[in-house]
């Protein structure tokens, strides 16, 4: 059987184009291919070699980071040990101020209660004078230290503001009786704009803040007089002190805020004081937060003025020792009363008990917790009055003796508690415990009036 031969098939030329031009697309597209794998081996390489230089820059951004915690590690550690010191050293300065308040000024009020008893008894004119001098310079004396630890407290942080409500009426009496004997003196005549408004503000505070910008009026006037007044502007008081004294030129405004500095005009004038009221003034109202202005006409006079909110809440009734700061123990008949007296001074001790007794007191002496159980468990004297310090031994508070003593005698026995501590803890600590406040050096006139007013 034989195979049937087929011819040839013939392929045309176009046929023939198209093959090739299908093969040459396939070979483009392969080679396409192959380069794009190539270029992403490549890729893939440069991203290899990317990755480990990152690495090495991130290992050397670590090792930076980590001396960097080191450093701010051990700046930390520095920054906390400069705290605790300075914590440290605030604390021994609150206990320094302290102590310099305690020891400074009970010199002072061991002298004041002297030099009255020997002003009571002096007759002769030459005498009375020279012990008027004497109160004089302790009173200049008292009004440094006094300046001088503001400041030191102000500079110490302190100073806390305790804002209440305060009856500007009952606060400018007690401000134009203490400044009236120094302005009739001078021959000033001194007005006072009466005040009913009540404000909100640190009564200590604001109460230093009139009493410097008074002082300074009147130390630096020779003639006419000074005008205290205060007046509602919106929800604020503006409280003013105007004097005619010789002015303060506008290049010593400025100037006369900082320590120690006093205007030329009111050196010629003949004014005393330190320069240290002004600051003082300066710096308590930046505190309370009591803008302050001056406005001045050299030989015409100067008038201070500070800005204090109006309170809606009513203010606490006035301390009794207020309305008779002026007193004379003269004007008073004799106090036969059983009082105690606590001290750790016994100079204080000695001069109470002359005080005292020149004034009629049965006077026992006491200067620790001990003395006082000794006294009243003899049974033979039951106290009617207490006058106690703040600071005694061992850490003992007055207002201990005082608990200790209505304790032993089942009465809440009247009590007078003296201290050159002027900070709101303690005139709370005192409210709290139904004692009345006096600060040192005591004032004879004011002792005995408050003596008189608490046996009533």
């Amino acid at each position: 059987m034989h195979e049937t031969l087929r011819p040839p098939v013939r392929v045309d030329a176009d046929e023939f184009e198209r093959r090739i031009e299908k093969l040459t697309k396939i070979n483009t597209a392969l080679m396409q291919r192959v380069e794009r794998s190539m270029d992403q081996q490549a890729n893939a390489f440069s991203l290899f070699q990317t990755a480990i230089g990152l690495e090495n820059q991130i290992r050397a951004r670590t090792e930076e980071l980590k001396s960097a915690l080191l450093k701010l590690e051990k700046a930390n550690e520095e920054l906390k040990a400069a705290r605790d010191a300075a914590e440290r050293a605030n604390r021994s300065k609150t206990r320094f101020f302290t102590a310099v308040g305690h020891d400074l000024l009970q010199p002072l009020h061991a002298a004041r209660l002297s030099l009255g008893e020997l002003a009571d008894v002096q007759q002769h004119p030459p005498n009375q004078r020279l012990a008027a001098s004497v109160s004089t310079s302790l009173t200049a004396i008292e009004d440094l230290l006094t300046s001088i630890l503001d400041l030191s407290k102000l500079e110490a942080g302190m100073l806390v503001p305790a804002i209440q409500p305060i009856a500007l009426g009952a606060l400018f009496e007690q401000l134009v009786s203490n400044i009236q004997p120094i302005a009739r003196r001078k021959g000033l005549w001194l007005k006072c704009r009466p005040a009913h408004q009540t404000v909100a503000s640190d009564p200590l505070m604001l109460r230093r803040i009139l009493q410097n910008l008074l002082a300074n009026a009147t130390n630096y006037t020779q003639q006419g007089g000074l005008l205290l007044a205060a007046r509602t502007r919106g929800d604020h008081v503006r409280i003013e002190v105007w004097d005619t004294g010789p002015g303060i030129s506008p290049q010593e405004r400025e100037r006369i805020f900082e320590e120690f500095q006093r205007g030329v005009a009111s050196e010629r004038s003949g004014g005393t004081g330190f320069g240290l009221g002004l600051s003082i003034v300066k710096r308590m109202s930046e505190t309370l937060q009591h803008p302050l202005d001056l406005c001045s006409r050299m030989g015409h006079g100067t008038r201070f003025a500070i800005s204090v909110p109006i309170s809606n809440a009513a203010a606490p009734a006035p301390s009794p020792t207020s309305r008779f700061e002026l007193a004379s123990p003269a004007t008073y008949g004799r106090m036969e009363i059983p009082v105690i007296v606590i001290d750790n001074d016994l100079a204080v001790l000695e001069a109470m008990q002359s005080l005292l007794t020149r004034w009629g007191a049965d006077v026992r002496l006491a200067r620790d917790l001990e003395d006082i159980g000794d006294i009243l468990d003899k049974g033979d004297f039951k106290p009617a009055l207490v006058l106690a310090d703040f600071h005694l031994d061992d850490s003992v508070c007055g207002l201990d003796a005082v608990k200790r003593i209505r304790v032993l005698q089942n009465e809440n026995i009247p009590a007078i508690l003296i201290t050159a501590d002027r900070t709101n803890e303690t005139a709370e600590a005192a409210q709290k415990e139904g004692c009345e406040l006096l600060h040192k050096p005591v004032k004879p006139a004011e002792l005995r009036a408050l003596m008189q007013h608490l046996r009533k």
